[in-house]
């Protein structure tokens, strides 16, 4: 599972013109699941999110976590995290999960963040979506579970 985790003061994601999600200062997740993924890898990677210090606390950069300042979250599904470009220059996206059991995980992890984020927003799987957010800092971090799996370098 991957997400690119981006600090925003707002964000809001729309379909057929029409904003079907929105937040405020928080945090926009742009969620991509891979073959193989699960229940687990939810749990890791909102685990992770959630307690990510990104956010300013005094004099501090980055000593607040998203629920440290009651920032809000808006989750938008995007297969094209999975797109592999080492062939050619069309992607592949063959390492993304099947359709049908990645709806399931991106609707597992909104209700996973709306445990701990009752406002939570979220895209509409599979459509064409137009996202608009003004990127804080500018902060984004990208996170997989495969990496966060691993040990650590020393």
């Amino acid at each position: 599972m991957r997400a690119v985790v981006q600090r925003v003061s707002e964000a809001s994601v729309a379909v057929e013109g029409s904003v079907i999600g929105r937040c405020g200062r928080g945090l926009l997740v742009l969620l991509g699941i891979g073959e193989g993924d699960g229940p687990a890898e939810v749990e890791q990677l909102w685990g992770k999110i959630h307690k990510l210090r990104i956010f300013p606390d005094g004099d501090k950069p980055t000593g607040a976590s998203l629920g440290d300042i009651g920032g809000g979250v808006l989750v938008v599904s995007q297969f094209t995290l999975y797109a592999d470009c080492r062939k050619g220059n069309r992607p592949s996206f063959t390492a993304a999960g099947d359709p049908g059991e990645s709806q399931r995980l991106y609707e597992l992890f909104l209700q996973r963040v709306r445990q701990d984020i009752p406002g939570a927003a979220g895209g509409e799987f599979g459509a064409d979506m137009q996202v608009s957010l003004v990127n804080d800092g500018p902060f984004t971090i990208c996170l997989d579970t495969d990496d966060l799996k691993r040990p650590r370098r020393s």
